[in-house]
């Protein structure tokens, strides 16, 4: 095997029931757990027991995910498995920063609590959504997006799929476009308009968090969401300024390719990374956490 990344997956992959096999068959995912409880009393609860419409909430979603992706990582990493890089999607790449050593376990699950807050805090002011667009070059969705005042593109994420923000009222309107163009729109379970001029304010109020906290140069080979590019001493800018800003995520992975890495890790409830990934670069090596558990042991 050449070289490994672990891939942090984002909202809309969350499900009831979450991590809850991990946490019963391995203890230092059981650990990771306790220490998201002993921050944020139910953390777990909400993972295993929590409903879909608990979970869609962006308050709960990004605690929970963040727990149970540090609680997979964990897991790998007592084995032995050690990523040569790591990357995450959106609120992924706060895990993936904690796993690279940019905060301490405790600190990055605080710092995500309160991103969860912000963000959720800045979608309720407004009726926003987000969708998938499939089957459309970013050229002719950029040109959709500019017939709109409130929606914009916003995740870039392999060829043929990219994804917007904006406001719901304006989203039939724009669906109706892309099925003219040929292309289709598919709603995503999130609940706001994320990574767009309408999360500004939760951004800005992010970049007083981080300034609070104690922060590190990665100890592992670290990709950023905004640049696409590797993190150096920025840290706190391009975690704060990834919640307004487009996600690269296709940028991300070839430069990963480029790099030299091989096989990638999701580590998540779902495999939307994954199949990202293969739709990226057929000749490399993607699976999910479980998948890979599996080859393992």
């Amino acid at each position: 095997m050449g070289k490994i990344a672990f891939v942090f997956s984002g909202q809309g992959d969350q499900y009831p029931g979450m991590g809850k096999e991990l946490a019963e068959k391995y203890p230092y995912a059981a650990s990771v757990y306790e220490m998201c409880d002993s921050v944020r009393p139910g953390t777990s609860a909400q993972c295993f027991y929590g409903t879909e419409e608990e979970l869609k909430e962006t308050k709960n979603t990004q605690p929970c995910l963040f727990a149970v992706e540090l609680a997979a990582a964990s897991v790998l990493m007592e084995k032995g498995i050690k990523p040569h890089a790591a990357a995450g999607f959106s609120l992924g790449e706060v895990v993936a920063a904690t796993v690279a050593g940019v905060f301490d376990n405790e600190t990055g699950f605080r710092l995500v609590c309160r991103r969860g807050e912000l963000m959720q805090r800045e979608a309720e002011k407004f009726d926003t959504s987000m969708a998938a667009v499939v089957r459309l070059t970013r050229e002719q969705l950029e040109e959709l997006c500019g017939k709109y005042s409130n929606i914009y593109p916003v995740n870039f994420n392999c060829p043929g799929q990219i994804t917007v923000s904006g406001l719901s009222a304006e989203m039939p309107d724009f669906f109706a476009d892309v099925k003219a163009a040929g292309g289709r729109a598919i709603p995503l379970k999130v609940k706001g308009a994320f990574h767009s001029p309408f999360m500004n304010k939760a951004a800005g109020d992010f970049a007083q968090e981080l300034e609070k906290v104690h922060i590190e140069r990665p100890t592992v080979t670290l990709y950023s969401n905004m640049t696409a590019g590797q993190y150096a001493d920025n840290a706190a800018e391009l975690l704060s300024k990834q919640i307004c800003n487009p996600v690269q995520w296709e940028g991300i992975i070839r430069g990963m390719i480029a790099s030299g890495i091989d096989t990638f890790i999701e580590i998540g409830p779902g495999k939307t990374l994954t199949n990202m990934i293969k739709k990226i670069d057929t000749e490399v090596k993607a699976q999910t956490v479980t998948e890979y558990l599996a080859e393992v042991e």
